[in-house]
């Protein structure tokens, strides 16, 4: 474990350093990984574990056949490493249950039955667990209940492991019936790419999880866009200028100088009169958005928000309500204004091109 300085508070974080790639292949060297899902993180978590050398198999309700499909064209065989869910469940020794937080309510009954005893239960997020009086899972106590939550969707998950850069992720141990979940906690997070891992506890994750989700990291930040276009717009500006002014500059430029070094790094590249006005309006607006900050996370530490998720998203008509939604905010005037943008950049290739057999990722190992 390395000890790292925080800003003033110092936490231990796991590197590959200490706990290689082969450590982590002679931990579970006996283990069956069972990847429960093909949506989101399950492509990427079970491809990054099959290219590191780990043996997994697939579970996916062959119902969802665009999911079942996408899962045979990324090379998984029916019969051999891709099951349905109850099969993938008897099979497998470690469990990743990585369908949605809603379905996992759903077919937990269906899992619970499979389990065995010294199965590990693995989560990417701690939803199913904290909440578990509104979700009904309530692991056995005689398996292991850990998770690895990488900080990133299944598609970084993925490119960063082809890139070999890796990606960060938490971890924890909410149930250690083996004396093991620990080490397969690790040797797990460190065959989906992690390039580090941090301690953290389910509730921890869930709850700055869902805080940044609804917050800085996706809700606040389309709110934010849209208020200072909307502005823009209203004052005269054409749909180029707002846009380039509101998203290009952002994301094309200076969200990579905080990237690089930090928020005051970004701030010594810019102009001194960006600089000034950056620093004199950044307390207004943290004053704005303090008591939003507040009420959102009492909502989600209270189980408000996740009562919301499960009954909005266990409807059978979820999907085409989600579908209206985002259509709103592809065909919004910013975001159209944003695809005309995106079309005059330089043509460059993919980050997605990597999942073609034969890419090198986190470990060295060459796909199968």
């Amino acid at each position: 474990m390395a000890l790292i300085d925080f800003g003033g508070e110092k936490e231990t974080v796991v590197t590959r350093k200490e706990f290689p790639i082969a450590k982590a292949r002679k931990t579970l060297k006996n283990e069956t990984i069972a990847v429960i899902g093909y949506g989101v993180q399950g492509p990427a978590q079970a491809l990054n574990l099959k290219d590191n050398g780990f043996r997994v198999i697939v579970g996916q309700d062959p119902r969802f056949q665009n999911d079942w499909k996408r899962a045979v064209t990324d090379g998984w065989v029916p019969g051999k490493t891709l099951f349905d869910i109850p099969e993938a469940v008897r099979r497998g020794t470690i469990i990743q249950m990585l369908v949605s937080d809603a379905a996992q309510r759903q077919i937990w009954p269906v899992v619970k039955a499979n389990l065995k005893p010294g199965d590990a239960l693995y989560f990417s997020h701690g939803f199913s667990i904290v909440y578990r009086k509104q979700t009904g899972v309530v692991p056995p106590k005689n398996v292991d209940v850990i998770m690895v939550a990488p900080k990133g969707s299944g598609t970084s998950v993925r490119r960063n492991f082809l890139s070999g850069a890796g990606i960060n992720s938490s971890f924890a141990i909410a149930q250690d019936a083996t004396g093991r979940a620990r080490e397969r906690c690790i040797a797990v997070g460190i065959g989906i790419g992690s390039g580090y891992l941090f301690p953290t506890t389910f509730e921890k994750e869930v709850y700055s999880d869902l805080t940044g989700e609804r917050g800085v990291l996706m809700g606040a930040l389309a709110g934010i866009m849209e208020a200072q276009y909307d502005v823009l717009r209203q004052n005269g500006h054409t749909p180029s200028e707002a846009f380039n002014e509101t998203v290009e500059e952002l994301t094309q430029s200076l969200i990579r100088l905080v990237d690089e070094n930090g928020m005051d790094w970004m701030y010594r590249n810019c102009s001194a009169t960006a600089q000034r006005g950056a620093l004199d309006w950044k307390p207004r607006f943290k004053k704005a958005v303090m008591p939003v900050f507040k009420e959102l996370y009492r909502a989600v530490k209270s189980g408000k928000e996740t009562r919301r998720v499960l009954s909005v998203c266990g409807k059978k008509n979820y999907q085409k309500q989600l579908e209206k939604e985002l259509a709103a905010i592809h065909n919004s005037e910013m975001w159209r204004a944003g695809a005309a943008v995106r079309s005059l950049r330089p043509e460059k290739s993919s980050g997605t091109a990597g999942i073609a057999k034969g890419a090198k990722g986190v470990g060295g190992r060459t796909s199968n």
